[in-house]
Protein backbone atom coordinates (compact mmCIF):
# COMPACT_ATOMS: atom_id res chain seq x y z
CA UNK A 1 0.00 0.00 0.00
CA UNK A 2 1.35 3.41 -0.96
CA UNK A 3 1.30 5.57 2.19
CA UNK A 4 2.21 8.72 0.27
CA UNK A 5 -1.33 9.00 -1.11
CA UNK A 6 -3.30 11.58 0.84
CA UNK A 7 -5.39 11.05 2.73
CA UNK A 8 -4.49 7.66 4.11
CA UNK A 9 -7.42 5.57 5.44
CA UNK A 10 -6.62 6.69 9.02
CA UNK A 11 -6.35 10.32 7.97
CA UNK A 12 -9.60 10.03 6.02
CA UNK A 13 -11.43 8.73 9.07
CA UNK A 14 -10.01 11.50 11.27
CA UNK A 15 -10.64 14.19 8.65
CA UNK A 16 -14.24 13.08 8.16
CA UNK A 17 -15.00 13.30 11.87
CA UNK A 18 -13.14 16.59 12.30
CA UNK A 19 -14.62 18.30 9.26
CA UNK A 20 -18.17 17.16 9.96
CA UNK A 21 -18.04 18.41 13.55
CA UNK A 22 -16.32 21.68 12.64
CA UNK A 23 -18.81 22.44 9.87
CA UNK A 24 -21.72 21.77 12.26
CA UNK A 25 -20.17 24.12 14.81
CA UNK A 26 -19.45 26.69 12.10
CA UNK A 27 -23.12 26.80 11.09
CA UNK A 28 -24.12 27.21 14.72
CA UNK A 29 -21.62 29.98 15.50
CA UNK A 30 -22.40 31.98 12.38
CA UNK A 31 -26.10 32.04 13.24
CA UNK A 32 -27.10 35.15 15.20
CA UNK A 33 -29.17 33.02 17.60
CA UNK A 34 -25.96 31.39 18.80
CA UNK A 35 -24.92 34.64 20.48
CA UNK A 36 -28.10 34.63 22.58
CA UNK A 37 -27.26 31.24 24.08
CA UNK A 38 -25.82 30.67 27.54
CA UNK A 39 -22.18 31.78 27.87
CA UNK A 40 -21.04 28.28 28.89
CA UNK A 41 -22.64 26.68 25.84
CA UNK A 42 -21.03 29.25 23.55
CA UNK A 43 -17.67 28.84 25.23
CA UNK A 44 -17.82 25.04 25.01
CA UNK A 45 -18.60 25.04 21.31
CA UNK A 46 -16.08 27.74 20.49
CA UNK A 47 -13.24 26.03 22.34
CA UNK A 48 -14.15 22.68 20.81
CA UNK A 49 -13.84 24.26 17.36
CA UNK A 50 -10.39 25.70 18.07
CA UNK A 51 -9.32 22.25 19.32
CA UNK A 52 -10.55 20.54 16.16
CA UNK A 53 -8.85 23.10 13.95
CA UNK A 54 -5.55 22.87 15.87
CA UNK A 55 -5.58 19.09 15.34
CA UNK A 56 -6.27 19.57 11.64
CA UNK A 57 -3.17 21.77 11.37
CA UNK A 58 -1.14 18.59 11.97
CA UNK A 59 -2.35 17.20 8.63
CA UNK A 60 0.54 17.65 6.19
CA UNK A 61 -1.47 19.23 3.33
CA UNK A 62 -2.79 21.86 5.77
CA UNK A 63 0.79 22.78 6.62
CA UNK A 64 1.37 23.44 2.93
CA UNK A 65 -1.69 25.69 2.79
CA UNK A 66 -0.30 27.76 5.69
CA UNK A 67 3.01 28.11 3.81
CA UNK A 68 1.17 29.31 0.68
CA UNK A 69 -0.71 31.87 2.79
CA UNK A 70 2.63 33.31 3.91
CA UNK A 71 3.50 34.09 0.30
CA UNK A 72 0.19 34.90 -1.32
CA UNK A 73 -2.10 36.47 1.28
CA UNK A 74 -1.96 39.71 3.28
CA UNK A 75 0.68 40.01 6.01
CA UNK A 76 0.00 38.02 9.18
CA UNK A 77 -2.88 35.96 7.72
CA UNK A 78 -0.90 32.72 7.86
CA UNK A 79 0.28 33.50 11.40
CA UNK A 80 -3.28 34.25 12.50
CA UNK A 81 -4.55 31.11 10.76
CA UNK A 82 -1.97 28.93 12.44
CA UNK A 83 -0.06 30.33 15.41
CA UNK A 84 -2.74 32.58 16.91
CA UNK A 85 -5.50 29.97 16.62
CA UNK A 86 -3.20 27.33 18.13
CA UNK A 87 -2.40 29.77 20.93
CA UNK A 88 -6.12 30.15 21.71
CA UNK A 89 -6.54 26.38 21.67
CA UNK A 90 -3.55 25.92 23.97
CA UNK A 91 -4.78 28.50 26.46
CA UNK A 92 -8.23 26.93 26.81
CA UNK A 93 -6.88 23.36 26.77
CA UNK A 94 -4.04 23.81 29.26
CA UNK A 95 -5.89 26.17 31.58
CA UNK A 96 -9.48 24.83 31.63
CA UNK A 97 -10.48 26.88 34.64
CA UNK A 98 -12.97 29.21 32.99
CA UNK A 99 -16.62 28.98 32.01
CA UNK A 100 -16.86 31.87 29.57
CA UNK A 101 -14.69 33.55 26.95
CA UNK A 102 -14.42 36.92 28.70
CA UNK A 103 -13.05 35.33 31.89
CA UNK A 104 -10.10 33.50 30.31
CA UNK A 105 -6.76 34.92 31.35
CA UNK A 106 -3.16 33.86 31.84
CA UNK A 107 -0.02 35.49 33.13
CA UNK A 108 3.66 34.61 33.01
CA UNK A 109 3.50 32.85 36.35
CA UNK A 110 0.61 30.57 35.34
CA UNK A 111 1.97 29.90 31.85
CA UNK A 112 5.34 28.82 33.22
CA UNK A 113 4.12 27.02 36.35
CA UNK A 114 5.58 23.77 35.09
CA UNK A 115 8.37 24.83 32.76
CA UNK A 116 9.39 27.99 30.95
CA UNK A 117 9.77 28.07 27.17
CA UNK A 118 6.83 25.90 26.16
CA UNK A 119 4.45 26.81 23.31
CA UNK A 120 2.32 29.47 25.01
CA UNK A 121 5.38 31.18 26.49
CA UNK A 122 7.15 31.11 23.11
CA UNK A 123 4.11 32.54 21.35
CA UNK A 124 3.74 35.47 23.75
CA UNK A 125 7.47 36.26 23.64
CA UNK A 126 7.41 36.17 19.83
CA UNK A 127 4.41 38.50 19.48
CA UNK A 128 4.83 40.67 22.58
CA UNK A 129 4.20 44.30 21.69
CA UNK A 130 3.47 43.62 18.01
CA UNK A 131 0.94 45.97 16.43
CA UNK A 132 -2.70 44.97 16.15
CA UNK A 133 -3.89 43.31 12.97
CA UNK A 134 -7.14 44.68 11.59
CA UNK A 135 -9.66 42.66 9.61
CA UNK A 136 -13.13 42.97 8.24
CA UNK A 137 -15.63 40.47 6.95
CA UNK A 138 -19.04 40.55 5.36
CA UNK A 139 -21.92 38.95 7.25
CA UNK A 140 -24.56 38.09 4.65
CA UNK A 141 -27.15 37.01 7.24
CA UNK A 142 -27.25 40.50 8.78
CA UNK A 143 -26.04 42.36 5.67
CA UNK A 144 -23.21 44.22 7.34
CA UNK A 145 -19.46 44.56 7.29
CA UNK A 146 -17.89 43.65 10.63
CA UNK A 147 -14.57 45.15 11.70
CA UNK A 148 -12.25 43.71 14.31
CA UNK A 149 -8.68 43.69 15.55
CA UNK A 150 -6.44 40.89 16.70
CA UNK A 151 -4.26 42.32 19.47
CA UNK A 152 -1.06 41.04 20.98
CA UNK A 153 -0.05 41.45 24.62
CA UNK A 154 1.80 44.65 25.49
CA UNK A 155 3.14 43.25 28.78
CA UNK A 156 4.21 39.82 29.93
CA UNK A 157 4.93 39.96 33.63
CA UNK A 158 4.50 37.41 36.42
CA UNK A 159 1.24 38.86 37.69
CA UNK A 160 -0.06 40.86 34.71
CA UNK A 161 -3.20 39.17 33.44
CA UNK A 162 -3.49 38.68 29.69
CA UNK A 163 -7.17 38.27 28.83
CA UNK A 164 -8.15 36.24 25.80
CA UNK A 165 -10.96 38.73 25.07
CA UNK A 166 -8.32 41.46 24.65
CA UNK A 167 -6.56 39.39 21.98
CA UNK A 168 -9.65 38.14 20.13
CA UNK A 169 -13.13 39.40 20.98
CA UNK A 170 -15.72 36.74 21.58
CA UNK A 171 -18.34 37.54 18.96
CA UNK A 172 -16.56 39.38 16.14
CA UNK A 173 -13.18 37.74 16.71
CA UNK A 174 -14.59 34.25 16.93
CA UNK A 175 -16.73 34.72 13.82
CA UNK A 176 -13.67 35.93 11.93
CA UNK A 177 -11.63 33.01 13.29
CA UNK A 178 -14.25 30.54 12.10
CA UNK A 179 -14.39 32.13 8.65
CA UNK A 180 -10.61 31.99 8.24
CA UNK A 181 -10.40 28.45 9.65
CA UNK A 182 -13.11 27.31 7.24
CA UNK A 183 -11.40 28.96 4.26
CA UNK A 184 -8.17 27.15 5.11
CA UNK A 185 -9.97 23.86 5.71
CA UNK A 186 -11.97 24.18 2.48
CA UNK A 187 -8.74 23.97 0.48
CA UNK A 188 -8.73 20.24 1.28
CA UNK A 189 -12.33 19.52 0.26
CA UNK A 190 -12.95 18.06 -3.18
CA UNK A 191 -16.75 18.38 -3.19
Amino acid sequence: MNTSIKPTPSEFQFLTLAYNRFYDLFEDVMNEDFWLKDEWERFSKITQSYAIYAELLNYEPMKHVIEVLKKERPPMESEIGSEVFKFVRNIVAHFPFFARWDDVWVNRSIINWYKEGLTIDKFIKKYLGKPEVKYRFWEPSVKKMTYLSINFPAEYELDTKIFLKDIISEKEGVKFSFILMKQIMDTQVEK
